[in-house]
């Protein structure tokens, strides 16, 4: 079976007059993202009330999720993030791996593992 990619859905609700702070950290992660190897996708959906944001992440498989979860990102910008929004809902698909699964769980993440569909 060929490596699975990983995928996190994180659901933010922004802090009220944070937006703007929220915003710069944002482009920061994106910028930072953009820079790991299988980092397939990092996709930012803000609601119409600018209230709520969605984060959609792809990672090429359980490596790349790792390298994610332990690198400046999540290490530097994440609390960063936190200060202007907290996580409303974390879930992620696939199998990011024992560490990775750790250390999502501690964040609060729901991990559904890969059952059945097209590969």
């Amino acid at each position: 079976m060929p490596a699975q990619a990983v995928h996190f859905k994180v659901d933010l609700n922004i802090h009220e007059g944070e937006l703007a702070v929220f915003e710069n950290t944002a482009k920061a992660m994106i910028a930072a993202t953009q820079k790991e190897p299988g980092a397939l996708g990092y996709e930012w959906y803000l609601s119409g009330d600018r209230k709520s944001c969605r984060l959609l992440e792809t990672y090429q498989n359980a490596e790349a999720a790792l390298a994610h979860c332990t690198g400046p990102v999540v290490r530097d910008l994440v609390p960063k993030l936190l200060e202007s929004a907290s996580v409303s809902g974390f879930e992620v698909y696939g199998d990011p791996g024992v560490q990775a699964s750790a250390m999502l769980a501690g964040f609060g993440a729901a991990i559904f593992k890969f059952w059945r569909g097209l590969v």
